[in-house]
């Protein structure tokens, strides 16, 4: 009677346990990019080419040594000749000083050195430029994505309200960005309803609900028999393991107090409390981790199709 009750305790305690983690089903993806190589050859410079003169300086040789570099993505020997070129270049040009700047800065963005871009950006003129300033557009996203990889959520915001101001498009694709990168579904749905244009959101979100798997259901079959939430996720040697340790330490906590060893039985049924318990809490953390993986392998492609990274949304490179 003893093990009998203490059973009907655990599957008590569980239901208060589902019911307390299931109405919570966020997610946290790794929504990842891949940029090759040739996608940065295919996009313009922002800037006028060097004049004959310019080219015979030696601030100008090394802007083209940059250069150079740059368009063959090899950034640490770009980066190497731009910064010559800074200290080389003279005040009054400038136009030409806030190009190899910028080309530092851009430089440390794509090799996603994103201390390293904020340092740049704090301690250089572009700070001040306009809309006047031909990659002034690039200059706002890179600020923003980098300011949002560090986490520096209030200086993001403040770029972004500028981005809002002088490229309101963009401002919405990053919005949508921002949603989706997060795996903020409730607020995908929204925005799917608020943009109807943007097809793509309602195929995620199709996709995505036809494949997910209920973390409250994989929590609730592991409570009833454990090793069914495992089962329920397609995880068949984690169920079987699940099951057989559970079914072992029932049925020594069993054995125990049928024969009157109380002791015993208690020490089993706390071992057995605490897999029967883990194996609920396991079926929520790898139902999340399995809507994790199914979100990432629907979004990642749309987003790099539709060229929601900020990263590709960018104009110009080298």
């Amino acid at each position: 009677m003893n093990s009998l009750r203490i059973l009907i305790f655990l599957c008590l305690t569980s239901i208060l346990v589902v019911s307390c983690r299931s109405s919570h089903e966020k997610i946290e993806p790794q929504v990842q990019y891949v940029m090759h190589d040739n996608y940065l050859k295919t996009l313009p410079s922002p800037f006028a080419p060097l004049t004959s003169v310019e080219s015979g300086e030696g601030w100008g040789k090394e802007y083209q040594i940059g250069l150079a570099f740059g368009k063959q993505v090899d950034l640490y020997q770009a980066i190497t000749a731009f910064k010559r070129a800074e200290i080389l270049v003279p005040p009054s040009e400038k136009e030409r000083k806030l190009e190899i700047q910028y080309y530092i800065l851009f430089s440390y963005y794509i090799g996603e050195k994103y201390q390293d871009v904020v340092y740049v950006f704090d301690h250089s003129d572009l700070r001040y430029v306009d809309t006047h300033f031909a990659a002034f557009r690039d200059l706002l996203l890179i600020m923003y994505d980098s300011y949002q990889k560090l986490g520096l959520d209030s200086k993001a915001q403040s770029i972004r309200n500028a981005i809002q101001q002088y490229y309101p498009e963009d401002a919405k694709k990053l919005t949508i960005s921002s949603a989706l990168f997060k795996g903020n579904v409730e607020e995908g749905r929204e925005l799917a309803e608020e943009y109807p244009q943007e097809k793509y959101l309602q195929d995620i979100l199709v996709a995505y609900d036809k494949e997910k798997k209920s973390i409250g259901k994989a929590q609730a079959f592991n409570a009833l028999l454990p090793g069914a939430g495992y089962l329920y996720l397609g995880q068949k040697q984690s169920a079987i393991t699940a099951f057989l340790l559970n079914g072992l330490f029932i049925t020594a906590a069993y054995e125990f107090f049928h024969h009157g060893n109380t002791a015993g039985g208690i020490i089993f049924t706390s071992f057995e409390a605490g897999w029967y318990f883990g194996g609920i809490y396991g079926a929520a953390e790898s139902g999340k981790l399995y809507n994790e993986r199914i979100y990432e392998k629907i979004t990642n492609p749309v987003m790099q199709k539709e060229k929601l990274f900020p990263v590709f949304m960018i104009q110009y490179a080298f």
